[in-house]
Protein backbone atom coordinates (compact mmCIF):
# COMPACT_ATOMS: atom_id res chain seq x y z
CA UNK A 1 0.00 0.00 0.00
CA UNK A 2 1.27 3.52 -0.21
CA UNK A 3 -0.29 6.68 0.39
CA UNK A 4 -3.96 7.00 -1.18
CA UNK A 5 -2.56 4.36 -3.43
CA UNK A 6 -3.67 0.56 -4.07
CA UNK A 7 -1.87 -1.71 -3.63
CA UNK A 8 0.04 -1.06 -7.01
CA UNK A 9 1.13 -3.31 -9.40
CA UNK A 10 3.99 -3.62 -11.32
CA UNK A 11 5.60 -4.42 -14.88
CA UNK A 12 7.94 -7.66 -13.83
CA UNK A 13 11.02 -7.94 -16.30
CA UNK A 14 14.26 -9.89 -16.36
CA UNK A 15 16.47 -10.41 -13.21
CA UNK A 16 15.55 -9.90 -9.65
CA UNK A 17 15.59 -6.21 -8.61
CA UNK A 18 17.22 -5.68 -5.14
CA UNK A 19 16.30 -1.92 -5.03
CA UNK A 20 12.69 -0.59 -4.58
CA UNK A 21 12.06 2.75 -3.93
CA UNK A 22 8.24 2.22 -3.02
CA UNK A 23 6.49 -0.92 -2.66
CA UNK A 24 5.22 -0.31 -6.06
CA UNK A 25 8.62 -0.73 -7.42
CA UNK A 26 8.60 -4.72 -7.51
CA UNK A 27 11.46 -7.15 -7.46
CA UNK A 28 12.01 -9.35 -9.84
CA UNK A 29 11.54 -8.78 -13.91
CA UNK A 30 11.13 -10.77 -17.00
CA UNK A 31 12.60 -10.46 -20.40
CA UNK A 32 10.08 -8.22 -22.46
CA UNK A 33 8.79 -5.77 -19.47
CA UNK A 34 10.14 -3.48 -17.85
CA UNK A 35 10.47 -2.69 -13.55
CA UNK A 36 7.91 0.48 -13.26
CA UNK A 37 8.24 2.17 -9.72
CA UNK A 38 5.04 4.07 -8.32
CA UNK A 39 4.96 7.99 -9.70
CA UNK A 40 6.85 10.42 -7.37
CA UNK A 41 4.49 12.91 -6.10
CA UNK A 42 5.70 16.72 -4.53
CA UNK A 43 5.64 16.62 -1.14
CA UNK A 44 2.09 16.23 0.49
CA UNK A 45 0.57 15.89 -2.67
CA UNK A 46 -1.26 12.44 -3.00
CA UNK A 47 -2.51 10.74 -5.47
CA UNK A 48 -4.23 7.32 -5.55
CA UNK A 49 -2.09 5.04 -8.16
CA UNK A 50 -3.23 1.21 -8.45
CA UNK A 51 -2.94 -0.87 -5.39
CA UNK A 52 -2.52 -4.74 -6.76
CA UNK A 53 1.19 -5.28 -5.58
CA UNK A 54 3.17 -6.69 -8.44
CA UNK A 55 2.50 -7.91 -12.13
CA UNK A 56 4.48 -9.52 -14.37
CA UNK A 57 4.07 -9.84 -17.78
CA UNK A 58 4.87 -12.74 -20.36
CA UNK A 59 5.09 -12.09 -23.93
CA UNK A 60 1.69 -10.71 -25.50
CA UNK A 61 -1.18 -13.29 -25.46
CA UNK A 62 0.75 -15.51 -23.78
CA UNK A 63 -1.05 -18.06 -21.39
CA UNK A 64 1.12 -20.65 -19.63
CA UNK A 65 0.68 -23.88 -17.20
CA UNK A 66 2.32 -23.30 -13.69
CA UNK A 67 5.28 -25.30 -15.08
CA UNK A 68 5.82 -23.81 -17.83
CA UNK A 69 6.10 -20.57 -15.80
CA UNK A 70 8.16 -22.34 -13.03
CA UNK A 71 10.59 -23.19 -16.20
CA UNK A 72 10.53 -19.76 -17.72
CA UNK A 73 10.62 -17.58 -14.74
CA UNK A 74 11.65 -19.77 -12.03
CA UNK A 75 8.12 -19.29 -10.06
CA UNK A 76 4.45 -20.93 -10.75
CA UNK A 77 1.73 -18.76 -11.47
CA UNK A 78 -1.94 -19.89 -11.43
CA UNK A 79 -5.37 -19.96 -13.50
CA UNK A 80 -9.14 -19.09 -12.12
CA UNK A 81 -9.46 -22.78 -12.11
CA UNK A 82 -6.25 -23.68 -9.76
CA UNK A 83 -8.04 -20.84 -7.50
CA UNK A 84 -11.25 -22.57 -7.51
CA UNK A 85 -9.48 -26.07 -6.85
CA UNK A 86 -7.19 -24.55 -4.25
CA UNK A 87 -10.02 -22.83 -2.00
CA UNK A 88 -12.38 -25.91 -2.81
CA UNK A 89 -15.08 -24.01 -4.41
CA UNK A 90 -16.32 -26.45 -6.78
CA UNK A 91 -18.27 -28.37 -4.72
CA UNK A 92 -20.23 -25.39 -3.69
CA UNK A 93 -20.76 -24.24 -7.59
CA UNK A 94 -22.16 -28.26 -8.03
CA UNK A 95 -24.77 -27.11 -5.56
CA UNK A 96 -25.84 -23.96 -7.38
CA UNK A 97 -23.81 -21.24 -5.07
CA UNK A 98 -22.40 -18.99 -7.31
CA UNK A 99 -23.04 -15.66 -6.12
CA UNK A 100 -26.51 -15.40 -7.96
CA UNK A 101 -29.01 -12.60 -7.17
CA UNK A 102 -25.63 -10.49 -5.57
CA UNK A 103 -23.93 -7.84 -6.42
CA UNK A 104 -20.26 -6.92 -5.75
CA UNK A 105 -19.05 -2.97 -6.15
CA UNK A 106 -15.52 -2.48 -7.02
CA UNK A 107 -14.31 1.31 -6.64
CA UNK A 108 -11.53 2.39 -8.72
CA UNK A 109 -10.44 5.77 -10.00
CA UNK A 110 -10.21 5.86 -13.49
CA UNK A 111 -11.59 2.62 -14.05
CA UNK A 112 -10.87 0.39 -17.72
CA UNK A 113 -12.27 1.54 -21.03
CA UNK A 114 -11.78 -1.92 -22.11
CA UNK A 115 -12.76 -4.17 -18.55
CA UNK A 116 -16.20 -5.62 -20.16
CA UNK A 117 -13.97 -7.09 -23.23
CA UNK A 118 -11.59 -8.36 -21.00
CA UNK A 119 -13.36 -10.34 -18.65
CA UNK A 120 -14.96 -11.51 -21.85
CA UNK A 121 -12.04 -13.23 -22.82
CA UNK A 122 -11.23 -13.81 -19.48
CA UNK A 123 -14.21 -15.69 -18.85
CA UNK A 124 -14.45 -17.48 -21.89
CA UNK A 125 -10.61 -18.86 -21.94
CA UNK A 126 -11.58 -20.41 -17.87
CA UNK A 127 -14.86 -22.24 -19.38
CA UNK A 128 -16.65 -18.93 -17.56
CA UNK A 129 -19.73 -17.53 -18.04
CA UNK A 130 -19.39 -13.88 -18.18
CA UNK A 131 -21.38 -11.51 -16.44
CA UNK A 132 -22.25 -7.94 -17.58
CA UNK A 133 -20.39 -4.76 -15.71
CA UNK A 134 -22.46 -2.17 -14.97
CA UNK A 135 -19.76 1.33 -15.11
CA UNK A 136 -21.05 4.24 -12.72
CA UNK A 137 -18.75 7.24 -12.99
CA UNK A 138 -18.70 9.90 -10.09
CA UNK A 139 -17.36 12.86 -10.29
CA UNK A 140 -15.23 14.60 -13.56
CA UNK A 141 -13.56 11.12 -14.82
CA UNK A 142 -11.26 11.49 -17.58
CA UNK A 143 -11.54 10.64 -20.87
CA UNK A 144 -8.93 7.24 -21.09
CA UNK A 145 -5.18 8.52 -21.86
CA UNK A 146 -3.11 5.36 -22.91
CA UNK A 147 -0.19 7.55 -22.31
CA UNK A 148 -1.21 8.50 -18.73
CA UNK A 149 0.95 6.33 -16.18
CA UNK A 150 -1.69 6.64 -13.27
CA UNK A 151 -4.93 5.60 -15.47
CA UNK A 152 -2.70 2.69 -16.80
CA UNK A 153 -1.79 1.77 -13.30
CA UNK A 154 -5.66 2.02 -12.30
CA UNK A 155 -7.01 -0.11 -15.30
CA UNK A 156 -4.66 -2.54 -14.50
CA UNK A 157 -6.17 -2.50 -10.78
CA UNK A 158 -9.41 -2.16 -12.32
CA UNK A 159 -9.36 -5.87 -14.04
CA UNK A 160 -7.67 -7.44 -11.17
CA UNK A 161 -10.20 -5.93 -8.99
CA UNK A 162 -13.02 -7.47 -12.00
CA UNK A 163 -11.52 -10.79 -13.24
CA UNK A 164 -10.59 -11.95 -9.14
CA UNK A 165 -14.05 -11.45 -8.11
CA UNK A 166 -15.95 -13.02 -10.92
CA UNK A 167 -13.54 -16.08 -10.75
CA UNK A 168 -15.10 -16.83 -7.00
CA UNK A 169 -18.89 -16.02 -7.78
CA UNK A 170 -19.07 -15.81 -11.34
CA UNK A 171 -23.19 -14.95 -11.03
CA UNK A 172 -22.70 -12.29 -8.82
CA UNK A 173 -23.42 -8.98 -10.96
CA UNK A 174 -20.53 -6.36 -10.69
CA UNK A 175 -20.67 -2.88 -10.23
CA UNK A 176 -17.18 -0.71 -11.30
CA UNK A 177 -17.68 2.64 -9.58
CA UNK A 178 -15.17 4.88 -11.51
CA UNK A 179 -13.72 8.19 -10.05
CA UNK A 180 -11.81 10.73 -11.09
CA UNK A 181 -8.82 11.26 -9.10
CA UNK A 182 -6.09 13.95 -9.43
CA UNK A 183 -3.21 15.73 -7.62
CA UNK A 184 -4.71 15.77 -4.14
CA UNK A 185 -3.06 19.05 -1.52
CA UNK A 186 -4.48 17.65 1.77
CA UNK A 187 -4.40 14.08 1.08
CA UNK A 188 -8.23 13.50 1.74
CA UNK A 189 -9.77 15.35 -1.50
CA UNK A 190 -8.90 11.96 -3.59
CA UNK A 191 -10.28 9.90 -0.33
CA UNK A 192 -13.62 11.68 -0.20
CA UNK A 193 -14.34 11.16 -3.64
CA UNK A 194 -13.66 7.57 -3.21
CA UNK A 195 -16.04 7.80 -0.19
CA UNK A 196 -18.83 9.82 -1.89
CA UNK A 197 -18.92 7.18 -4.76
CA UNK A 198 -19.16 4.41 -1.98
CA UNK A 199 -22.05 6.23 0.04
CA UNK A 200 -24.40 6.99 -2.81
CA UNK A 201 -24.35 3.47 -4.19
CA UNK A 202 -24.92 2.26 -0.47
CA UNK A 203 -28.00 4.68 0.09
CA UNK A 204 -29.53 3.39 -3.63
CA UNK A 205 -29.08 0.36 -2.24
CA UNK A 206 -26.70 -0.75 -4.99
CA UNK A 207 -24.26 -3.83 -3.84
CA UNK A 208 -24.09 -6.25 -1.21
CA UNK A 209 -20.46 -6.18 -1.24
CA UNK A 210 -17.45 -3.64 -1.65
CA UNK A 211 -14.08 -4.38 -2.71
CA UNK A 212 -11.40 -1.99 -2.23
CA UNK A 213 -7.42 -2.04 -3.06
CA UNK A 214 -5.86 1.37 -1.95
CA UNK A 215 -4.84 3.05 1.03
CA UNK A 216 -3.51 5.75 2.74
CA UNK A 217 -0.73 5.57 5.62
CA UNK A 218 -1.81 6.73 9.16
CA UNK A 219 0.99 8.77 9.25
CA UNK A 220 0.27 10.81 6.20
CA UNK A 221 -3.01 12.14 7.09
CA UNK A 222 -2.98 15.95 8.19
CA UNK A 223 -2.27 16.17 12.33
CA UNK A 224 -1.67 12.78 12.77
CA UNK A 225 1.92 13.55 14.14
CA UNK A 226 0.06 15.40 16.52
CA UNK A 227 -2.64 13.20 17.89
CA UNK A 228 -5.35 14.40 15.89
CA UNK A 229 -7.01 11.81 14.01
CA UNK A 230 -9.73 13.76 12.80
CA UNK A 231 -9.05 13.75 9.33
CA UNK A 232 -9.42 10.24 9.36
CA UNK A 233 -12.69 9.70 11.26
CA UNK A 234 -13.63 12.37 9.20
CA UNK A 235 -13.76 9.98 6.15
CA UNK A 236 -15.37 7.20 7.98
CA UNK A 237 -18.97 7.92 6.92
CA UNK A 238 -19.57 5.90 3.73
CA UNK A 239 -18.29 2.77 5.83
CA UNK A 240 -20.50 3.54 8.91
CA UNK A 241 -23.44 4.20 5.90
CA UNK A 242 -22.38 0.35 4.81
CA UNK A 243 -22.58 -1.12 7.93
CA UNK A 244 -25.92 0.57 9.03
CA UNK A 245 -27.77 -0.76 5.30
CA UNK A 246 -25.58 -4.16 5.73
CA UNK A 247 -23.17 -4.01 3.42
CA UNK A 248 -19.76 -5.62 3.70
CA UNK A 249 -16.74 -3.75 2.99
CA UNK A 250 -13.50 -5.33 2.20
CA UNK A 251 -9.50 -4.07 1.18
CA UNK A 252 -6.41 -4.93 0.63
CA UNK A 253 -4.20 -4.89 3.59
CA UNK A 254 -1.00 -3.61 1.91
CA UNK A 255 2.23 -5.30 0.45
CA UNK A 256 4.90 -3.43 2.25
CA UNK A 257 4.67 -6.01 5.65
CA UNK A 258 4.45 -3.72 8.32
CA UNK A 259 5.66 -0.37 7.73
CA UNK A 260 3.83 1.59 4.06
CA UNK A 261 5.31 4.36 2.21
CA UNK A 262 5.60 7.68 3.21
CA UNK A 263 3.83 10.90 1.72
CA UNK A 264 6.31 11.93 -0.91
CA UNK A 265 5.98 8.16 -2.35
CA UNK A 266 10.04 8.17 -2.34
CA UNK A 267 10.15 5.89 0.38
CA UNK A 268 8.67 3.45 3.27
CA UNK A 269 9.02 4.31 6.96
CA UNK A 270 11.11 2.70 8.79
CA UNK A 271 9.34 1.69 11.43
CA UNK A 272 5.92 -0.22 12.10
CA UNK A 273 3.08 1.71 10.83
CA UNK A 274 -0.41 0.96 9.40
CA UNK A 275 -2.94 1.91 6.89
CA UNK A 276 -6.20 3.57 6.83
CA UNK A 277 -9.27 2.05 5.48
CA UNK A 278 -7.84 -1.31 5.76
CA UNK A 279 -7.48 -0.60 9.68
CA UNK A 280 -10.91 0.79 10.22
CA UNK A 281 -12.76 -1.32 12.46
CA UNK A 282 -15.78 -1.44 9.79
CA UNK A 283 -13.72 -2.89 6.74
CA UNK A 284 -12.61 -6.46 6.50
CA UNK A 285 -8.78 -6.02 6.26
CA UNK A 286 -7.67 -9.11 3.63
CA UNK A 287 -3.90 -10.06 3.81
CA UNK A 288 -1.45 -12.43 1.64
CA UNK A 289 -0.46 -15.51 1.92
CA UNK A 290 1.75 -17.89 -0.77
CA UNK A 291 -0.35 -20.69 -2.61
CA UNK A 292 2.05 -23.85 -3.53
CA UNK A 293 -0.28 -25.90 -5.94
CA UNK A 294 0.24 -28.53 -8.72
CA UNK A 295 -1.16 -27.97 -12.16
CA UNK A 296 -4.66 -28.80 -11.50
CA UNK A 297 -4.86 -26.68 -8.23
CA UNK A 298 -4.38 -28.84 -5.75
CA UNK A 299 -1.80 -27.71 -2.93
CA UNK A 300 1.39 -29.55 -2.47
CA UNK A 301 2.35 -27.71 0.68
CA UNK A 302 0.16 -25.86 3.43
CA UNK A 303 0.07 -21.97 2.71
CA UNK A 304 2.72 -19.30 3.91
CA UNK A 305 2.33 -15.86 4.26
CA UNK A 306 3.29 -13.70 1.36
CA UNK A 307 6.73 -12.32 1.44
CA UNK A 308 8.59 -12.41 -1.95
CA UNK A 309 9.63 -8.70 -3.20
CA UNK A 310 6.88 -7.46 -1.33
CA UNK A 311 4.86 -8.86 1.76
CA UNK A 312 1.27 -8.45 2.94
CA UNK A 313 0.69 -5.75 5.06
CA UNK A 314 -0.14 -5.77 8.77
CA UNK A 315 -0.01 -4.81 12.35
CA UNK A 316 -1.83 -2.32 15.03
CA UNK A 317 -3.56 0.77 14.13
CA UNK A 318 -2.33 3.99 16.21
CA UNK A 319 -6.02 5.76 14.97
CA UNK A 320 -8.34 2.75 16.91
CA UNK A 321 -8.92 1.06 19.57
CA UNK A 322 -9.40 -2.71 19.92
CA UNK A 323 -12.87 -3.29 18.84
CA UNK A 324 -15.19 -6.19 20.88
CA UNK A 325 -14.75 -8.79 18.14
CA UNK A 326 -11.00 -8.91 18.53
CA UNK A 327 -10.72 -9.10 22.28
CA UNK A 328 -8.88 -11.96 23.15
CA UNK A 329 -7.09 -11.82 19.86
CA UNK A 330 -5.47 -8.98 19.50
CA UNK A 331 -3.43 -6.07 21.85
CA UNK A 332 -5.13 -2.77 22.76
CA UNK A 333 -5.51 -1.50 19.35
CA UNK A 334 -6.99 -2.39 16.25
CA UNK A 335 -5.11 -5.04 14.67
CA UNK A 336 -4.76 -6.39 10.74
CA UNK A 337 -5.41 -7.76 8.64
CA UNK A 338 -8.54 -10.20 9.68
CA UNK A 339 -8.30 -12.76 6.84
CA UNK A 340 -5.89 -13.83 3.92
CA UNK A 341 -5.96 -15.31 0.31
CA UNK A 342 -3.43 -15.22 -2.71
CA UNK A 343 -1.38 -12.33 -2.79
CA UNK A 344 2.30 -13.76 -3.50
CA UNK A 345 4.71 -13.38 -6.66
CA UNK A 346 5.70 -16.88 -6.04
CA UNK A 347 2.25 -17.93 -7.47
CA UNK A 348 -0.15 -14.95 -8.77
CA UNK A 349 -2.93 -15.01 -10.80
CA UNK A 350 -3.51 -14.81 -14.66
CA UNK A 351 -5.25 -11.64 -15.67
CA UNK A 352 -6.10 -10.46 -19.21
CA UNK A 353 -5.87 -7.20 -20.77
CA UNK A 354 -6.34 -5.08 -23.58
CA UNK A 355 -6.50 -1.37 -21.86
CA UNK A 356 -2.87 -0.45 -23.01
CA UNK A 357 -2.79 -1.31 -26.52
CA UNK A 358 0.92 -2.04 -26.23
CA UNK A 359 0.27 -4.48 -23.89
CA UNK A 360 -2.50 -6.87 -25.32
CA UNK A 361 -2.67 -10.39 -23.16
CA UNK A 362 -2.01 -12.35 -20.09
CA UNK A 363 -0.06 -11.04 -17.31
CA UNK A 364 0.49 -12.61 -13.97
CA UNK A 365 -1.01 -9.86 -11.24
CA UNK A 366 -0.11 -10.28 -7.42
CA UNK A 367 -0.12 -8.26 -4.03
CA UNK A 368 -3.09 -8.17 -1.76
CA UNK A 369 -5.17 -6.38 -4.19
CA UNK A 370 -5.90 -9.93 -5.85
CA UNK A 371 -6.87 -11.16 -2.29
CA UNK A 372 -9.50 -8.44 -1.88
CA UNK A 373 -11.68 -9.16 -4.46
CA UNK A 374 -11.19 -12.61 -4.25
CA UNK A 375 -12.58 -12.74 -0.21
CA UNK A 376 -15.33 -10.14 -1.31
CA UNK A 377 -16.36 -13.33 -4.08
CA UNK A 378 -16.50 -15.39 -1.19
CA UNK A 379 -18.57 -12.87 0.97
CA UNK A 380 -21.19 -13.04 -1.92
CA UNK A 381 -21.09 -16.41 -2.25
CA UNK A 382 -22.17 -16.87 1.87
CA UNK A 383 -24.63 -13.55 1.08
CA UNK A 384 -26.53 -15.96 -1.33
CA UNK A 385 -26.59 -18.93 0.81
CA UNK A 386 -27.72 -16.86 4.19
CA UNK A 387 -30.09 -15.08 1.31
CA UNK A 388 -29.62 -11.79 2.80
CA UNK A 389 -26.86 -9.77 3.19
CA UNK A 390 -24.41 -10.55 6.05
CA UNK A 391 -22.85 -6.84 6.35
CA UNK A 392 -20.13 -6.56 8.99
CA UNK A 393 -18.87 -10.01 8.80
CA UNK A 394 -16.03 -9.51 11.78
CA UNK A 395 -18.08 -10.99 14.35
CA UNK A 396 -19.24 -13.99 12.72
CA UNK A 397 -15.36 -14.16 11.32
CA UNK A 398 -14.11 -14.20 14.79
CA UNK A 399 -16.76 -16.34 16.12
CA UNK A 400 -15.99 -19.06 13.82
CA UNK A 401 -12.44 -18.29 14.42
CA UNK A 402 -12.78 -19.25 18.39
CA UNK A 403 -14.11 -22.68 17.22
CA UNK A 404 -11.95 -23.54 13.90
CA UNK A 405 -8.77 -25.14 15.97
CA UNK A 406 -10.95 -28.30 17.31
CA UNK A 407 -13.85 -27.93 14.34
CA UNK A 408 -12.79 -28.00 11.05
CA UNK A 409 -16.44 -27.04 9.73
CA UNK A 410 -15.77 -23.31 10.32
CA UNK A 411 -13.89 -23.64 6.98
CA UNK A 412 -10.85 -21.46 8.72
CA UNK A 413 -7.56 -22.75 8.00
CA UNK A 414 -4.54 -21.89 10.18
CA UNK A 415 -1.42 -20.44 8.70
CA UNK A 416 1.42 -21.05 10.70
CA UNK A 417 4.50 -20.51 8.07
CA UNK A 418 6.42 -17.55 7.37
CA UNK A 419 6.73 -13.76 8.41
CA UNK A 420 6.04 -10.35 6.83
CA UNK A 421 9.28 -8.53 7.62
CA UNK A 422 9.28 -5.98 5.18
CA UNK A 423 12.14 -5.60 2.41
CA UNK A 424 13.44 -2.45 3.23
CA UNK A 425 14.59 -3.79 6.88
CA UNK A 426 11.28 -3.43 8.56
CA UNK A 427 10.87 -6.22 11.39
CA UNK A 428 7.08 -7.67 10.54
CA UNK A 429 5.07 -10.36 12.33
CA UNK A 430 5.47 -13.92 12.34
CA UNK A 431 2.86 -16.59 11.59
CA UNK A 432 2.15 -18.78 14.49
CA UNK A 433 -0.75 -21.05 15.94
CA UNK A 434 -4.40 -19.01 16.17
CA UNK A 435 -4.81 -15.21 14.95
CA UNK A 436 -1.50 -13.20 14.22
CA UNK A 437 -1.00 -9.94 12.39
CA UNK A 438 0.77 -11.79 9.24
CA UNK A 439 -2.48 -13.83 7.75
CA UNK A 440 -4.95 -13.02 10.62
CA UNK A 441 -7.17 -16.12 11.64
CA UNK A 442 -5.78 -17.45 8.49
CA UNK A 443 -7.72 -18.52 5.24
CA UNK A 444 -10.15 -20.26 4.28
CA UNK A 445 -11.81 -23.84 2.82
CA UNK A 446 -15.28 -22.09 0.88
CA UNK A 447 -16.93 -25.08 0.64
CA UNK A 448 -17.06 -24.73 4.55
CA UNK A 449 -16.44 -21.48 5.37
CA UNK A 450 -19.34 -20.39 3.34
CA UNK A 451 -22.17 -21.87 4.74
CA UNK A 452 -20.90 -21.61 8.08
CA UNK A 453 -20.33 -18.02 7.85
CA UNK A 454 -23.67 -17.67 6.16
CA UNK A 455 -25.29 -19.41 9.04
CA UNK A 456 -22.85 -17.44 11.61
CA UNK A 457 -24.43 -14.26 10.15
Amino acid sequence: MRRIHARRRTAVAAAWVTSLTSFAAIAGLFSGSVAVAAPVQPAQEVKPVPAAGQQSKSAPGSLMTTAQCREKWGFDCYNALQYRQAYNLNPLYKAGVTGKGRTIVIVDPFGSPTIQKDLDVYSARFGMKSTHVDVVKWGNVPRFDPGDADQLGWAGETTLDVEMAHAVAPDAHIVLAETGVGRIGDGTTGLKEVMDAEKSLIDRGVGDVISQSWGVAENNFPGFGKGDFSSIQNLRYAFKDAAKHGVTVTDASGDSGPTDTTANGQSTYPYRVNAWPTDDPLVVSVGGTQLHLDGNGNRTAPDSVYNDHGAGGGGQSHVFARPSYQNGVAGNHRSTPDVSMSAALKGGGWVYSSYDPKRVGWEVYVGTSEASPLFAGIVALADQVAGHRLGDIHQALYSLYAKSSSNPSTGIVDVKDGTNNSYAGVTGYTAVKGYDMATGVGTIDAARFVPALAKQG
